[in-house]
């Protein structure tokens, strides 16, 4: 009887834990398979945007022989490709970027610079011009840029520090202010061999100064210029001088600046391209190619991408995440479920650091947001520069053609004023030669006086 009252407790005492047991596995269970589903869903949102955003980056790459390049997005400061920017090379003409923002700022682009025989025995490419001619500053520096004319780089050097050498030292001096720390420069042109070897610079230190440079209205306005016209100030003659940058004809959005090329160097490009508020950069040095077609597949690349950066994903907040709820006898209810309702667990945790890490995503998202704006802003700012550099360049071509025409008019009355001396002189010739005309009828008449008077003598 106590044997039976025994086992009957038991029983009872295992049909009062079992449901409790059951009850308890699948509550955790369902917490299990609630945090898999959960993070299982993350993945799937996450996982193809960071895998896109990283194939994108790698596919912005090229596989073009070119010794060292970079792209850069202006206005987020983000590199977009680049390859060996900090390789030492020759820049080539390149050079002349420097030499060119060195003479606008200089303040003294309307001074009339004498050109000296150094600055004529030089290597093409040249202006072609002649000792003694009178060129402004500013017509110099568009020679410089514009046609990458040797002669007139070396006529800005020798005018704004009185030699070549002092310049060049003054170029270093800029080059080390500006960040160019793996840059030497030898001449203001670009040369690289026999007294002007070891003209160095890097793709990296390229960038450093153009961003510089354009930062300037009055050199922006120069670097769009595909030909440079003006007149030589002694002898009135006119030099009009065309680019050698084929990008602007081959690539739509293409707006300067500066192209390059020596034996040594190779051929060297510094472009821009600018399209829907989206201005971009590029250094290219030493292209064993068509260096147009590179610059402009790279271009293409470039202005045809998403500018936010690979991590910045989260847009929107995520929709809720269904999770499955298993209930007795395997049937499967399906809840909509918030973080809020989590318990106090290792996988509340995990969670909490997910929503930690999407909100810091979005203030990314926001900040990114701030800095486009501050770029349009930007960028409608250095277009009323350029505007009003643009009035100033035109204010002074006006003012030259009003010299010009003052000129011209100084000539026509000086012309004027001889032809009226010339028809004088000419007056007196005339009467001149009436009078001796006069002169000779008289002493005709008075020998003929003379010889009636004597026959009158003989016959008497």
């Amino acid at each position: 009887m106590q044997e039976h009252d025994s086992i009957s407790a038991t029983s009872r005492l295992r049909t009062q834990l079992f449901p409790q047991n059951r009850r308890s596995g699948f509550r955790r269970v369902g917490m299990l398979t609630r945090a898999l589903f959960f993070f299982a869903a993350t993945a799937l949102v996450a996982f193809p945007a960071l895998l896109c955003a990283e194939v994108g980056e790698a596919s912005l790459q090229i596989q073009a022989p070119v010794d060292s390049y970079i792209v850069k997005d202006l206005g987020s400061s983000r590199i977009l490709m680049a390859k060996d920017i900090d390789r030492q090379v020759s820049p080539a003409s390149l050079t002349k970027v420097l030499t060119c923002i060195m003479a606008i700022e200089s303040g003294r682009l309307e001074q009339e610079v004498v050109i000296t025989q150094e600055s004529t025995s030089v290597e093409p490419s040249k202006a072609g011009f002649r000792v003694g001619e009178r060129i402004r500053l500013i017509d110099l520096v568009k020679a410089a840029m514009v046609n990458s004319s040797n002669d007139a780089a070396f006529a800005i050097a020798i005018n704004l520090s009185g030699s070549v050498d002092a310049f060049v030292g003054a170029m270093n001096s800029r080059a080390r202010a500006l960040g160019m720390r793996n840059s030497r420069f030898t001449n203001p042109a670009g040369f690289d061999k026999g007294v002007y070897a070891g003209n160095l610079s890097t793709a990296a230190d390229l960038m450093c100064l153009t961003e510089y440079a354009v930062r300037n209205p009055i050199f922006n306005t120069v670097a769009r210029l595909d030909r440079a016209v003006f007149i030589e100030h002694s002898t009135r003659k006119t030099y009009s001088l065309k680019t050698h940058n084929k990008l602007l004809d081959k690539y739509p959005y293409a707006v300067g600046i500066k192209t390059g090329y020596t034996c040594r160097a190779g051929r060297c490009l510094i472009g821009r391209a600018i399209k829907d508020n989206r201005d971009i950069l590029l250094v290219m040095l030493n292209s064993r190619v068509d260096r147009w077609n590179v610059a402009a597949e790279m271009f293409d690349r470039a202005l045809f991408i998403q500018r936010e950066e690979p991590v910045m994903i989260a847009r929107h907040p995520s929709p809720p995440v269904e999770r499955i709820v298993r209930a007795d006898r395997g049937s499967h209810k399906r809840a909509k479920l918030s973080l809020s309702h989590g318990r106090k667990s290792g996988k509340r945790a995990a969670v909490l650091a997910l929503a930690k890490k999407s909100k810091s995503h979005g203030v990314a998202v926001t900040k990114s947001a701030r800095k486009s704006k501050q770029h349009n802003i930007a960028l409608a700012k250095s277009g009323r520069k350029m505007k009003k550099g643009d009035l100033v360049v035109s204010k002074s071509d006006v003012k030259q053609k009003r010299r010009s025409l003052a000129l011209a008019k100084a000539a026509g009355r000086t012309k004027s004023r001889d032809l009226a001396v010339v028809k004088r002189g000419r007056k007196q010739d005339r009467k001149g030669l009436s009078a001796t005309k006069s002169s000779g009828k008289l002493k005709k008449r008075d020998l003929a006086v003379s010889k009636t008077t004597r026959k009158k003598q003989t016959e008497s």
